[in-house]
């Protein structure tokens, strides 16, 4: 046969690719997390009592929206780095600004409360309860998003995971929020912001193992 023949039969019937298929696979796993997310705490922890006070219904808005922003600026850039060599194209820093943004209310907080009412505004009544669990209600959603990940094809694998980590460590936190009864912005920068790195740093260890080629 010959190379133009060769040609011809290769070009023939040739099925057109489809771009958005990682796009949509990742955006339904990130839907989805939070599905079962939201089902999990909901299950096991249940809603807090008190969201007719409009500062309790208030402070819930605050956390929410904190989680939601961790998840959209996460989900962005997760998107990108899925695609062969898309970190070279990515200014994953800006992930950081919702945890700037709660840090430096949170020190304006403590600046206009008494000093002796610091250590219950970062421990709260349930610290241990929110360290333990956020990463463990984003298992079941890092699980699903490191799922559609890997029928993507990442190169950057620490980074990717750790996006993905992000992504479900917000998803976790937005679900958590639904329970937690500690409201003072100090304890939703420490508390809140801390465990969304720790998932943050677990994925990108994970992520060298479970979006290896």
């Amino acid at each position: 046969m010959k190379t133009d023949e060769l040609i011809d039969v290769l070009s023939t019937n040739v099925e057109r690719v489809d771009t958005g298929k990682v796009s949509r696979n990742l955006q339904l796993a990130i839907v989805g997390g939070l599905i079962l997310a939201l089902i999990t705490g909901l299950a096991v922890l249940g809603v807090r009592c008190d969201l007719r006070n409009p500062s309790a219904f208030g402070f819930l808005v605050l956390k929410v929206g904190f989680g939601v922003a961790v998840i959209l600026l996460g989900s962005h850039y997760l998107l990108k780095h899925a695609r062969p060599g898309g970190e070279m194209r990515s200014w994953i820093f800006v992930t950081t600004i919702p945890f700037v943004a709660v840090m430096a209310l949170a020190g304006v907080s403590l600046i206009s409360a008494p000093a002796s009412h610091w250590d219950h505004m970062l421990m709260g009544d349930r610290w241990i309860e929110c360290l333990l669990s956020i990463p463990v209600i984003a298992v079941v959603p890092f699980a699903v998003i490191m799922w559609a990940v890997r029928m993507a094809a990442p190169t950057n694998l620490a980074r990717t995971g750790a996006l993905a980590g992000l992504v479900a460590g917000g998803i976790s936190a937005v679900a958590y929020a639904l329970h937690c009864t500690d409201d003072s912005l100090p304890f939703v920068a420490v508390w809140y912001g801390g465990t969304i790195v720790l998932c943050t740093v677990a994925g990108a260890l994970l992520g060298q193992k479970l979006l290896r080629w």
